[in-house]
């Protein structure tokens, strides 16, 4: 019985939905973490697994989210829950779907820090901040930005009191609806691509004009050609193929409920095909052609590959590239500056816009909240999440909120909302749902995809990152295992970081009692962070199990 109770929002256009969706997908890890991937798997070595992965698992798990939320949406249901709920008879689908509220909750929380810091960024690339820096002041600027130890705009705790403002910000286009997150798509997703292009045609025209005395060899079309020149080797590397297929999650959003979300607010009739992979596109446009020509080309071309391969890293975007941008001049220096940082806050706050949807539609559906209620409660939940990894940061806040909300929990719903689909709710229902109205017609070979492949991938992935061989060396391991003498697990694996072995064997290693007492403190605040999680996790557990309580009250 579909619920009426409400009236349904509705998107402006559909190039406002695919512009939002693209939004929700282009994101920080396209610029930050893309290339890093990139370069510590191999540079061209890493691209040719990626694009496998994007049409057996990307595209797919698109098709997925967008008719199962389109699906959910024609019984009044606009978050994860209960549009599992829909689709499988059994309760337990319905608690699986926390996640999709739970994980955009525990991302946004330190997601919209980082959109801070480029949003403050772009201040002090106005001003003149870093004018005169060399890279290793540039490096320890933001080091103490982040310590909350520096104040160069004179505002007491800036780093906090930037974080503040941006999570509002986002707060108060939340409580305009969808209206609020289109406009913000039609604006910001435009102004992003630009920026973009602008950076990555200077990047091209880099060549090696950026040599030093100290860097000979710098040359950006070195850092073009390692990530661009395929290796087929990777094809029999498992350590490139868990990379690659771990970026589709973080480059797509799926995995998440966001996607679900957006697409409840459709017509049973509206396409999901082509929207879905017009998004998906989108996405890929602007990681692999302006993502890859950017941080990596433009390093390479004043530091040279070499430095790059050493020092790639996620910091590269804050900690080196103003450095970098100083090369061109003051004037255009502040212009790329506010180009780099610019392009990086509209990725960060067009995804971060979408975390909040889910939330706001389980409390419209379930308690009747309205937008107001809806966003700022969210956003008094991200505060109160968020404000440990903006004290805490460097004590390991944020990177358990990253692992656990941000990266393992986005695995998990994946592979248990690829099984609902294909195998509970039924391959034929499913494919039914992806192509009722659709204005392409999807290839039949994917119907065998979503069905076998993706959920086989799916698991893959999860087992890789669950069994994590150590040093990520999967063929000396296997071929250990097969001689009786076991499986070693990294540090990293899932496993070993239940225990904190990897701070453990750091630990272990210290010499001063220092570096010990600072070790033994980033345990305890990390188990604080995983408190926190698990208490958010069962919050919302509690609340559908309430929600569910009043929807059997009111049918009886």
């Amino acid at each position: 019985m579909e619920k009426t109770s409400l009236p349904k929002e509705a998107w402006g256009s559909r190039l406002g939905l695919i512009l939002a969706m693209a939004g929700n997908a282009v994101g920080l890890g396209n610029f930050l973490r893309f290339p890093v991937q990139a370069v510590q798997n191999g540079g061209g070595a890493f691209i040719i697994p990626y694009l496998v992965c994007f049409f057996l698992l990307g595209i797919p798990l698109l098709f997925i989210e967008w008719s199962s939320g389109r699906f959910g949406g024609k019984f009044g249901n606009h978050s994860t829950p209960f549009i599992l709920d829909s689709m499988g008879k059994r309760a337990a689908w319905k608690y699986i779907g926390v996640f999709g509220i739970f994980t955009n909750i525990g991302v946004v929380a330190y997601y919209t820090y980082i959109e801070s810091w480029s949003f403050s960024y772009v201040l002090h690339a106005l001003i003149g901040t870093f004018e005169g820096m060399s890279q290793s002041q540039v490096a320890q600027f933001f080091d103490e930005y982040i310590s909350l130890g520096s104040s160069t705009l004179g505002i007491p705790l800036e780093p906090l009191f930037f974080y503040v403002l941006v999570l509002f910000l986002n707060v108060y286009i939340l409580s305009k609806g969808l209206g609020g997150i289109e406009k913000v798509a039609k604006i910001g997703m435009p102004l992003l691509i630009l920026f973009g292009i602008l950076l990555a045609v200077t990047a091209y025209q880099l060549g090696d004009s950026g040599r030093s005395a100290e860097f000979p060899d710098a040359n950006a079309w070195d850092g073009f050609n390692f990530l661009w020149t395929p290796q087929f080797d990777s094809l029999l590397n498992p350590k490139v193929w868990l990379a690659a297929a771990g970026q589709i999650f973080f480059t797509l959003s799926v995995g998440m409920g966001t996607i679900q979300c957006y697409a409840a607010y459709l017509d049973s009739k509206d396409d999901i095909a082509l929207n879905s992979v017009s998004a998906g596109f989108m996405n890929e446009f602007v990681e692999v052609v302006l993502g890859s020509a950017i941080v990596i080309p433009i390093a390479a071309g004043y530091l040279g590959i070499d430095w790059v391969l050493e020092n790639a890293g996620f910091g590269m975007a804050f900690q080196t590239m103003p450095f970098l941008f100083q090369q061109w001049g003051e004037f255009f220096a502040a212009i790329a500056g506010v180009s780099w940082f610019g392009l990086l806050f509209f990725a960060g706050i067009t995804s971060s816009l979408a975390m909040g949807t889910p939330w706001m539609g389980f409390m419209k559906d379930e308690f009747g909240w309205g937008k107001k209620k809806g966003a700022y409660s969210f956003g008094l939940l991200a505060l109160i999440m968020g404000l440990p990894t903006v004290l805490f940061y460097h004590q390991g806040v944020f990177e358990e909120y990253d692992y656990w909300a941000g990266t393992v929990s986005l695995v998990v719903f994946a592979l248990l909302e690829s099984i609902l689909f294909a195998w509970v709710f039924g391959m034929n229902k499913g494919w039914n749902e992806i192509t009722t109205g659709a204005d392409i017609k999807v290839p039949q070979v994917y119907k065998f995809i979503i069905k076998y492949i993706t959920p086989l991938l799916l698991i893959f992935v999860f087992l890789g990152a669950l069994i994590t061989p150590e040093g990520n060396q999967w063929a000396s391991t296997i071929q250990s295992l097969f001689s009786g003498q076991g499986w070693n697990l990294d540090p990293g694996s899932i496993i070993e970081k239940l225990s904190h072995a990897d701070i453990k064997i750091e630990l272990a290693a210290s010499q001063s009692q220092e570096e010990i007492r600072l070790l033994e403190e980033k345990i305890r605040y990390s188990n604080f962070a995983r408190i926190l999680l698990g208490t958010l996790f069962l919050l919302i557990c509690l609340l559908v199990f309430y929600a569910n309580h009043k929807r059997k009250t009111k049918i009886s």
